[in-house]
């Protein structure tokens, strides 16, 4: 178990080739561990209603809850570091304030889930379905590379990377190939993140901290980014075709690889 909970803090240390290494050698992905329940969702229900006689959060840390439906559910502020919750339901579920540090949602349904101010510190969400959901002043250090957050509210995320850690290695947020469209990103924090082929469509990038960032190959059309910080950001290959407020955007002229950007959509 420890062995797994260290892999999955070294996937977002490391760089992106270590990271998908690290996943693979460090866990068994076919174990009951990664893909069984060891609770009911009645189980987690008589959880729920004894912490709040307790007044107390739900502790689940560490728990194989992989599989389960747990759809609306008020899990607000539980303790879930490094549980494996890989294909669960957890459509509309309640996780703000909740610790998911180191927790794994491969595949997972978050459609329409609250993640208010949640910690995703170590989070691996590869392929997860978070449209809709609420990730507002989240702090999604992780990766999640093919998920899908369309028309999720991300408004004061804090994804950007520390700095401070370069000797752990370099912590960001990995959003390769995420569907971002129509996102609301407004006065987020992505300085250094990984927006590789992101699909930002639509999105809104207004106050934006994009610093440093990583959007090779992403698709911006029509996306809003009034006061959006560009400093260093890599465009090489992006789409930056119909932007709004781009004459408002912040260090515009200092974006690395900007002659290799897209900017007319006949391209």
């Amino acid at each position: 178990m420890r062995l797994l909970t260290l892999c999955a803090a070294l996937a977002v240390l490391a760089g992106p080739a270590a990271a998908e290494q690290d996943l693979l050698l460090g866990a068994d992905m076919a174990s009951p561990r990664m893909t069984k329940a060891e609770m009911t969702r009645a189980d987690i229900e008589a959880l729920i209603a004894k912490a709040k006689v307790d007044g107390a959060p739900v502790d689940l840390s560490d728990k194989a809850l992989s599989g389960l439906d747990l759809s609306g559910l008020d899990l607000r502020g539980a303790n879930l570091r490094t549980a494996r919750l890989n294909r669960a339901l957890l459509r509309g579920t309640d996780l703000s304030g909740a610790n998911l540090e180191q927790s794994w949602f491969l595949k997972a349904d978050l459609s329409g889930a609250k993640l208010v101010g949640a910690r995703l510190f170590g989070i691996t969400a590869r392929d997860a379905n978070l449209g809709g959901a609420d990730l507002s002043r989240a702090i999604p250090i992780g990766d999640f590379r093919g998920a899908n957050l369309s028309g999720a509210t991300l408004t004061g995320l804090k994804a950007g990377a520390d700095i401070r850690n370069q000797s752990m290695g370099l912590m960001r947020t990995v959003f390769v190939s995420v569907n971002l469209s129509g996102a609301s990103l407004r006065g987020a924090d992505l300085g250094r993140a990984r927006l590789d082929y992101a699909d930002l469509r639509g999105a809104d990038l207004t106050d934006a901290v994009l610093m440093g960032a990583d959007l090779s190959g992403a698709n911006l059309t029509g996306a809003t980014v009034a006061g959006a910080d560009f400093k260093n950001a890599d465009v090489s290959g992006a789409r930056l075709v119909d932007l709004k407020g781009q004459d408002r955007a912040r260090d515009w002229a200092a974006r690395v690889n900007a002659d290799r950007a897209i900017t007319r959509g006949d391209r």
